[in-house]
């Protein structure tokens, strides 16, 4: 008898520390989740406000500034600025 009450108290003892350890290890997978979709949610949101900059600087952005008569841009800001084509028209103009 004193071994089966030795061995029912190993077996409970088992069971109690499985269980708590199953609690344990469900609540740091939830953590887990529950950061992941947090930073999901975080780069999803970051990605919108990067989308809504863009769309505005391109709203609010000037016309380009091209001249009528030759196409050529003069802004030397824009990405398509050809300094040679405005030294040959700027030559031009003087040569008048």
């Amino acid at each position: 008898m004193a071994t089966s009450q030795g061995v029912n108290v190993l077996r409970y003892s088992a069971l109690f520390a499985g269980v708590f350890y199953g609690l344990y290890h469900q609540s740091s997978l939830n953590a887990q989740a529950r950061s992941a979709h947090v930073a999901r949610e975080y780069d999803r949101k970051a990605s919108l406000i990067d989308q809504a900059k863009a769309e505005w600087a391109k709203r609010s952005s000037p016309p380009e500034q091209k001249t009528e008569s030759s196409g050529i841009i003069t802004d030397p800001e824009d990405k398509r600025f050809d300094l040679e084509a405005f030294l040959m028209m700027k030559a031009a103009e003087t040569a008048k």
